[in-house]
């Protein structure tokens, strides 16, 4: 999981986010504790974690969780949906997103800025941008909301 995580950033970010966080040698061993912890620490026990394999390989990961932004009106919020750039257009990332985020729940994400392919994506699937944003990383995110479909 921690090896999709990164080679996804790396691939989708090369170019706008910093050399030095992307190449960074304790960059998997980061995210190799972010995932344990998020596996098996009874604190993250309601977040929702899905992979994606094709040919008994993962390609693609996904997490969502109760809504930490403070003006919340969603039920979940995405943290986490990655696919390798070789899966894109597998059907790995809606898979990704609907198990870990029902389509009838209303739901929230920030998504960096620079990424108009991740945004098309996210509306396809009904999340709109709500005019909030912030910066990580360097790179400003801009939040996107979905209310609740009727399915």
């Amino acid at each position: 999981m921690a090896r999709i995580h990164v080679t996804s950033w790396q691939e989708t970010y090369r170019g706008v986010m910093s050399d030095e966080i992307l190449d960074d040698p304790q960059f998997v061993s980061t995210r190799e504790r972010f995932w344990r912890m998020g596996l098996t620490d009874e604190r993250f026990a309601q977040h929702r974690i899905a992979v994606a394999e094709y040919d008994g390989e993962l390609i693609g990961i996904a997490q969502s969780a109760s809504p930490t932004d403070a003006d919340a009106t969603w039920s979940q919020q995405l943290n986490v949906l990655y696919v390798l750039a070789s899966a894109h257009g597998t059907g790995a990332g809606p898979g990704l997103l609907d198990a870990v985020i029902s389509q009838s729940e209303a739901a929230a994400l920030w998504v960096a800025h620079p990424n108009p392919r991740a945004q098309a994506f996210y509306r396809k699937h009904g999340f709109v941008p709500d005019g909030s944003s912030q910066e990580e990383y360097g790179i400003t995110e801009i939040r996107m909301v979905r209310r609740k479909l009727a399915v």
